[in-house]
């Protein structure tokens, strides 16, 4: 076992509330540290046409994501989230397995997107299966078994970031089962499409619509709310019927536009929980 894996069992020991209390200091000390990133964020506050006040909270949102992950990468399988996580539209997702054609869960950065997958997998896992997705090995090598052990829990299925990959999503949602996609995840070169987005054109992914559009999924606008420190989370789900999602023809940068606006919804509605 190396050093840094040692470090994230000890660190997962520490209740959840302390290593959050202690990840919204570090996110303050971050930003005062590094004058680049003050600038890029109030940049990007900016754009977004969101207020000074609105998104002040996501300086320290950060850090907490950052000083959760050895809790949630690391907490045993057989620990069940239960009343740590509050429900809000968990009908939307029964809706959409009811309608036969698979469901498609799109989370971008905001929140704690990382407990939600658990939650999800956990949640409706025993009734409808695994939900499979994507999984894109970590770039460090010592990151690599962390992740892995998060990510290959009871009803979490992973596919490579490969055609492969993308063929056994289609089978899934095909079969009637669900994916979920990170959808301001920044695609590979040859994998997207320019498209609007809080005024400017930025390199979307064309997957999430790809799929919708070739199997009739349905897809959910989904959260994971991080509550004051031990409240836990509460994960939002919203039905999302976007036409360009929904017609074949339409152009890819079409389709991306339309994720796009829906995810700057979704950020406006929560803007200091956006990473």
């Amino acid at each position: 076992m190396s050093s840094v894996t040692r470090l994230f069992h000890f660190l997962a020991r520490l209740p959840l509330p302390l290593m959050q209390r202690l990840g919204a200091g570090l996110g303050w000390v971050v930003w005062w540290l590094s004058p680049s990133y003050r600038r890029n964020f109030k940049a990007n506050v900016a754009a977004a046409g969101v207020s000074w006040q609105a998104a002040r909270p996501a300086v320290a949102a950060i850090g907490r994501m950052v000083a959760e992950l050895p809790w949630v990468w690391m907490r045993p399988h057989a620990d069940t989230l239960g009343d740590m996580v509050k429900w809000d539209g968990a009908e939307h997702f029964e809706a959409a397995m009811q309608a036969g054609k698979g469901a498609i869960i799109m989370s971008p950065h905001l929140g704690a997107w990382e407990i939600g997958a658990q939650a999800i997998a956990e949640k409706f896992g025993p009734t409808h299966g695994p939900m499979v997705a994507l999984f894109r090995p970590a770039r460090k090598a010592w990151l690599e078994p962390l992740v892995a052990n998060a990510r290959t829990r009871p009803y979490l299925d992973s596919a490579p970031t490969s055609l492969a990959g993308v063929r056994t999503l289609i089978r899934t949602l095909r079969n009637g089962g669900y994916t979920a996609i990170l959808p301001d995840q920044v695609p590979p070169l040859g994998q997207g499409v320019w498209a609007p987005f809080f005024g400017r054109d930025v390199y979307t992914m064309t997957l999430l619509a790809k799929l919708a559009q070739q199997t009739g999924a349905r897809v959910l606008l989904t959260w994971c709310e991080r509550l004051p420190p031990g409240q836990g989370f509460c994960m939002h789900m919203r039905p999302w019927d976007a036409p360009e999602l929904q017609d074949n023809t339409a152009t890819p940068e079409q389709a991306a536009a339309a994720v796009n606006r829906a995810v700057e919804a979704m950020v406006r509605q929560a803007p200091g929980q956006y990473l």
